[in-house]
């Protein structure tokens, strides 16, 4: 794998771990309820998997969909 395929790959990564820090702390300082964020990711996921019915790399989006149903299943996808 070339460096510039892992900095893309880690890219997501991040903009995923970003993403989900903001998410939990602005359910923590009540800025948006726990189920406005749950709204948001099933929203997210619902988009990922109908957009794979008609994309020409599907399995992209179900991935993506199945990393935020991971996330919503445990509410946490990437502290541990």
């Amino acid at each position: 794998m070339t460096g510039l395929a892992r900095f893309n790959k880690a890219d997501g990564m991040a903009a995923l771990g970003i993403c989900e820090s903001l998410l939990i702390t602005l359910t923590e300082l009540k800025v948006i309820s726990e189920q406005d964020a749950r709204d948001l990711l099933t929203d997210v996921a619902t988009t990922h998997s109908q957009a794979a019915d008609v994309s020409q790399t599907p399995e992209r989006h179900k991935a993506a969909a199945a990393i935020v149903q991971r996330i919503l299943d445990s509410k946490n996808g990437v502290r541990h």
